[in-house]
């Protein structure tokens, strides 16, 4: 069987539907995105493209995988959680252990002002697959600077929501949310989350970008739209034009961009604080032996895990590192220069 063949059987379905058909799945075999964040819903957004032929797929992650994220992270096992794999690294394996004629590129990275610009050249479309605020303003200041699509998808409890950015077309993430929500904001450590509405959103959202990147842009929603799997409930909110006075469409002021105003995350759901203001090589082998006399170690090729009562420290090859047991920054500079060095 000749490889167009091959090609032709394998997507045979998809091509029989007419809003892709031939052309369509060629185009998707020449597409180029990036999906940021590789949790819930950048698991399913993965593997849903993945399958549909999306030639060349960046996955962007900096986290690794433990045992609570097995009930809603669709590309993980047992095995990756107890190795404490990186997410991005885990998650090409699998996909192309069920596609191995795309590409997967993954990215053990925490996207910031400083590397977004690297990390998500020659992209078509970039996929939401994170789970701060923070993050996305950085995205659509990105996607708006330099006209990339994006589509906005978050899900916590029952609950799902997703909006297309079309730079310049429709309304952006600031257009709708001009500033990052105050107050108590749910979160899947508050609130719990059900890996039924991660997969209702995250299918709605692919949907968006197949439309998107086989040209079909006249079928895409214009609207923010919302979902409850448990409450049976869904809204839409028409976003079908950028918002007069808009800080990134109309003033053009890409401030998260720049770097400006930007906290130190904390990671959801972990009780843990991430330490990324670090690029230096970091030799595991050599990092073990100088923690083993203060407490348990354990590391492969992608992250070196440190216990310490009560705390916990992954720290990865180009220094960043998450330590679990703290919300406190401060605490956690201050764990992070004690054993890795200031």
């Amino acid at each position: 069987m000749d490889s167009k063949t091959k090609f032709e059987e394998r997507y045979s379905r998809q091509i029989l539907f007419r809003g892709i058909g031939e052309e369509g799945q060629r185009r998707l075999a020449e597409s180029r995105i990036a999906i940021v964040g590789c949790g819930a819903t950048g698991s399913v957004l993965s593997s849903l493209l993945a399958r549909a032929g999306v030639g060349w797929i960046r996955i962007i992650d900096r986290d690794y995988i433990e045992p609570s994220n097995l009930q809603r992270q669709v590309l993980f096992d047992e095995q990756d959680a107890a190795e404490s794999l990186p997410k991005a690294i885990a998650a090409q394996r699998k996909l192309q252990s069920y596609n191995s004629e795309i590409t997967i590129d993954a990215q053990v990275e925490d996207v910031i002002p400083g590397n977004i610009g690297d990390l998500l050249e020659g992209a078509q479309l970039v996929m939401d697959g994170t789970d701060n605020f923070e993050t996305r303003y950085l995205i659509n200041d990105y996607a708006v600077k330099n006209n990339v699509a994006w589509i906005y998808t978050a899900a916590v409890g029952s609950y799902g929501v997703t909006m297309n950015v079309l730079p310049h077309e429709t309304a952006c993430l600031a257009c709708v949310f001009p500033d990052s929500p105050r107050g108590v904001v749910e979160t899947c450590d508050t609130s719990g989350i059900l890996n039924s509405a991660v997969n209702a959103v995250a299918s709605i959202a692919v949907t968006e970008a197949l439309k998107f990147l086989v040209g079909a842009k006249d079928k895409m929603r214009r609207t923010l739209y919302s979902l409850d799997v448990w409450h049976n409930d869904h809204a839409e909110i028409t976003v079908d034009h950028p918002r007069a006075g808009c800080r990134a469409c109309d003033e053009e002021d890409f401030i998260h961009l720049a770097g400006e105003a930007r906290p130190h995350i904390t990671m959801c759901g972990r009780n843990s604080v991430q330490i990324h203001e670090r690029n230096r090589a970091v030799d595991f082998l050599e990092m073990k032996k100088r923690l083993e006399p203060h407490g348990i170690v354990r590391c492969n090729e992608f992250v070196l895990k440190f216990w310490r009562e009560p705390y916990e420290m992954t720290l990865f090859p180009d220094g960043r590192a998450i330590i679990k047991g703290t919300t406190d920054a401060g605490l956690a500079r201050s764990l992070y220069a004690r054993f890795v060095g200031s």
